[in-house]
């Protein structure tokens, strides 16, 4: 018998195997030139109802209304009042400092983990603006700006990453993961693109209802690698399920660059095309482009024209969370060299150039909005911070899985809390 490389097969060519690799490392220079970025308004706004291929040249195209002058342009303006616009902005900024205040916090040992969404607010923030206020919502760990959107007390996200006595959720989360069901906000889970299927299971059981509330999810790109996402686009395309995915890509899925999940190849929103359904690729850092997108195929859903994909084309402008440094897989200049910009600061010009705003304006409301994230941590630090011991009483744990709690599980609640006395006694 003949070895490999021996005998009929010697003249073949030698097989290689492709490993994805970032174009930047740290230390090296940025060219981001290799990104094409269309002019705002150059792109085609399809009717809601049109046909899932209609939208095929949009989904390796790039969805953009806010141009280079600051003004907003072609038909996928939302032409959104200035008040509108304004309460976008302050939701984000409120979002940014939120950010800010924990990520100090968990420096400062008060909590055990944090993960910030800068460069990404525009991603969570309008679309919620876009979102009727009971359409439920299967978020990522990056979407705090949904809850903030949605007025959810910023104590009651302190206590909650606090892990304190205040904590609704009993310290059982991880910081970050919060879980509210009267904001219409699915809990959070760190197994990532477990909350797709959800998302469509939910948005089925609405439709077998009659009822009028869509669903939307947000995943990482990295997460589309996941069989989970691939199981819901099956079943949202076959059961033609009111539900919106969002695909954040910011580029970095922890320290793998996107390529790992296929962006060499295609768009994230090309995957779309494969399952029937509309997609759409838009500028992520572009709230007005957010907006319009996450309307249209909203709309799109609640006619009955069946799901949306949209991919976020963004910037992870910070490390993956308070556990990573950046800088030992990425450049350093990638931050600033991003193309597309900075959410905040694109809206706030859009203000100014409308005449609706100013940059005295902006100073004094990022720094009411620093003040009011102050407030709220203080009053939730009398709650508990890490390792101060003020959390939820030793019971609760036995708490809130069944209706009547099990004899065995009464006898351990009872020996624990007698051995709880005994080695602390009060």
């Amino acid at each position: 018998m003949a070895k490999q490389g021996e005998g009929g097969g010697y003249n073949r060519p030698r097989l290689a195997l492709h490993v994805p690799e970032p174009k930047f490392r740290p230390g090296d220079a940025v060219d981001f030139s290799h990104i094409p970025v269309p002019q705002a308004g150059a792109q085609m706004r399809p009717d809601e109802a049109c046909a899932p291929s209609d939208t095929n040249p949009l989904c390796t195209d790039l969805v953009r209304v806010l141009g280079d002058d600051h003004q907003a342009h072609g038909p996928w303006d939302p032409r959104l009042t200035p008040d509108k616009l304004r309460g976008m902005l302050r939701h984000m900024a409120l979002t940014r400092a939120f950010d800010e205040r924990m990520y100090r916090g968990q420096r400062q040992g008060k909590t055990s983990f944090y993960m910030k969404c800068t460069g990404e607010e525009a991603t969570s923030v309008a679309a919620a603006h876009a979102l009727a206020s009971d359409d439920m919502v299967f978020p990522s760990y990056r979407q705090q700006g949904i809850l903030i959107a949605r007025d959810y007390p910023l104590l009651e996200m302190i206590n909650q990453i606090y892990s304190n006595r205040g904590d609704k959720l009993k310290g059982r989360q991880l910081p970050i993961m919060y879980s509210s069901r009267a904001h219409s906000f699915f809990t959070i889970s760190g197994n990532l693109a477990t909350q797709v299927p959800q998302a469509v299971g939910w948005a089925m059981a609405s439709a077998i209802r009659h009822d009028s509330r869509i669903a939307a999810t947000w995943l990482g790109e990295g997460s589309t690698a996941e069989g989970d996402f691939h199981s819901g686009m099956t079943f949202a395309a076959v059961y033609n399920a009111p539900v919106i995915f969002n695909v954040i890509n910011n580029q970095w899925a922890i320290s793998s660059f996107s390529g790992f999940a296929g962006a060499e190849r295609t768009t994230f929103a090309a995957r779309a095309i494969g399952y029937g359904i509309a997609g759409l690729r838009i500028d992520g850092n572009d709230p007005l482009a957010v907006y319009a997108a996450t309307r249209w195929a909203a709309d799109r859903a609640r006619s009955n024209n069946g799901p949306t994909l949209i991919e976020h084309f963004t910037y992870r402008a910070e490390g993956h969370s308070t556990s990573d440094d950046p800088s030992a897989y990425r450049s350093a200049q990638e931050r600033e060299e991003w193309p597309l910009g900075d959410p905040i600061m694109r809206l706030k010009q859009h203000l100014i150039a409308l005449g609706e705003w100013s940059e005295e304006q902006q100073q004094e409301m990022d720094r009411a909005l620093a003040e009011q994230v102050k407030a709220a941590t203080k009053e939730a630090e009398k709650n508990g911070i890490l390792g101060h011991g003020l959390h939820h009483p030793f019971h609760t744990m036995f708490e809130d899985v069944f209706e009547e709690l099990p004899w065995h599980l009464e006898e351990q609640a009872e020996q624990a809390i007698r051995e709880r006395q005994i080695k602390w006694p009060q």
